[in-house]
């Protein structure tokens, strides 16, 4: 099993650089490649003790149920199939739905916290940072939550002085130490070569 970890703020498009990777997979490899979120394993309801003015904060790594993430990967790596959580962002809770996922060859993992934790890292044949400007994150955040989250312009912006961006510097940002491949702006290229990656170590272990 070949895991590939794919870190970033909220907004650098970890989703959208995740599905370039898998858009460019060789069709060959492509039922052998799968792609699970960070933000499937929040806790099932928002940690009281991370509150800031009242308001939960998702953005600090307490936030996410490491536990079972932790047992998931390694069930991924065992070759073995696992049900993801299905959360609604809306309401801020897990529901009772699930999703299958494996048994495959490769996983590409993303989340804010994809390269925070010494297990799951240890975990990863490839890490990746997407380094974006600040500017950028905010405005594709503000977009995705107003039309995905049905979330209010006041709320995002609120939300953002108050948890996004110090749990970005505090926590989130010192995590590119640990990338493998640092990625700007022009993704198109970063997105071939990590393809190219999945590609031949999949093909290897058919």
């Amino acid at each position: 099993m070949f895991l590939v970890g794919i870190a970033g703020g909220s907004g650098s498009g970890k989703t959208t650089f995740s599905r370039k990777v898998l858009s460019k997979v060789s069709h060959e490899n492509a039922s052998q490649v799968a792609l699970l979120h960070q933000d499937s394993y929040y806790l099932p309801s928002p940690p009281f003790d991370l509150r800031v003015h009242g308001e939960p904060n998702f953005d600090h790594p307490d936030a996410f149920d490491w536990v079972l993430l932790r047992d998931h990967l390694a069930r991924l790596k065992r070759g073995e199939q696992i049900l993801v959580p299905v959360y609604d962002f809306q309401l801020s809770c897990r529901t009772s739905r699930t999703e299958r996922i494996g048994p495959c060859k490769t996983i590409l993992f993303e989340g804010i916290f994809a390269l925070w934790d010494a297990e799951v890292r240890s975990l990863f044949g490839l890490k990746i940072y997407l380094n974006i400007e600040a500017d950028i994150r905010f405005i594709r955040r503000l977009h995705r939550d107003v039309r995905e989250r049905g979330r209010s312009l006041d709320n995002i912006i609120r939300q953002y002085y108050d948890t996004v961006r110090p749990m970005h510097r505090e926590f989130l940002e010192p995590t590119q130490q640990y990338a493998d491949l640092i990625v700007g702006e022009e993704t198109d290229v970063a997105g071939e070569v990590v393809a190219a990656r999945v590609n031949e170590t999949t093909r290897a272990m058919r």
